[in-house]
C-alpha cells in the first residue's frame, strides 16, 4: 500500500499529464472535494462524477494550459497538505494568472475521503473578468 504523501504526489503527475480517469479513481466513491468560496467552481460536491462535471471538465473546457505544480508537502497519519501554485490563460478573456493553493487532502481506507482547496481567488477572478 502507497503512503498518502506518494499517492498524491501520483495524482498531481497525472493532472499534469492530462490524466484525470487515474485522479477521478483515487477518490472515494463519496468523497467531499470542496472548492474555495471566490474560486469560480466554489462549493462542494460529492462523489467523483461530481468533480469531474464540475471541477474537472470545467477548468479544461475554459481555461488554457491550466496548471496546479506542487513545491511543498507535508504529510502526517492520513492527511497531506500541498503547497503550490496555480497558473493558466482564461479562454474567454485570453487573460493569464499565477495564484498560491494550498490543498487539504485527507484519506480514509487508502483512498481520498476529502478535498479542501484554499487559494486567492481575487487572482483567478481577476483573469476571468
Amino acid at each position: 500500500m502507497h503512503r498518502p504523501s506518494d499517492t498524491i504526489r501520483s495524482l498531481y503527475a497525472a493532472f499534469a499529464r492530462g490524466d484525470v480517469a487515474a485522479v477521478l479513481g483515487a477518490l472515494a466513491p463519496d468523497v467531499r472535494w470542496t472548492e474555495a468560496a471566490g474560486f469560480p467552481y466554489g462549493g462542494t460536491f460529492i462523489g467523483p462524477e461530481a468533480v469531474l462535471q464540475n471541477v474537472f471538465a470545467r477548468l479544461g473546457a475554459e481555461w488554457r494550459s491550466f496548471t496546479a505544480v506542487p513545491h511543498e508537502f507535508v504529510a502526517e497519519a492520513d492527511t497531506v497538505v500541498a503547497l503550490g501554485e496555480y497558473s493558466g490563460t482564461f479562454r474567454a478573456t485570453g487573460r493569464s494568472f499565477t495564484a498560491p493553493f494550498v490543498h487539504v487532502w485527507k484519506f480514509r481506507g487508502g483512498t481520498v475521503a476529502s478535498f479542501q482547496q484554499h487559494t486567492d481567488t481575487v487572482l483567478v477572478q481577476a483573469a476571468m473578468g
